[in-house]
């Protein structure tokens, strides 16, 4: 499991990231405030708060291949 911080800031921003998390095959969450969704549902990321960043959780053993994608929006 390994946790870090995004930012999506425009709508093609989420789509290239649920692109991207879609193609791997492990449970991955995102959190806001108390709200936790799939991050692998457009509609779910869409109900969270877009203005703050976001905790990404992965649960699976490939999350370095995972973070590397994604490494555009990981707040550092």
């Amino acid at each position: 499991m390994k946790s870090v911080n995004i930012k999506l800031t425009s709508i093609q921003d989420v789509r290239d990231f649920v692109d991207i998390v879609t193609r791997h095959n492990m449970e991955i969450d995102l959190a806001s405030g108390r709200y936790v969704v799939d991050a692998k549902s457009i509609m779910g990321i869409f109900s969270l708060d877009l203005l703050s960043p976001i905790t990404l959780t992965a649960h699976g053993d490939d999350t370095d291949v995972l973070m590397k994608e994604l490494d555009k929006f990981i707040i550092k």
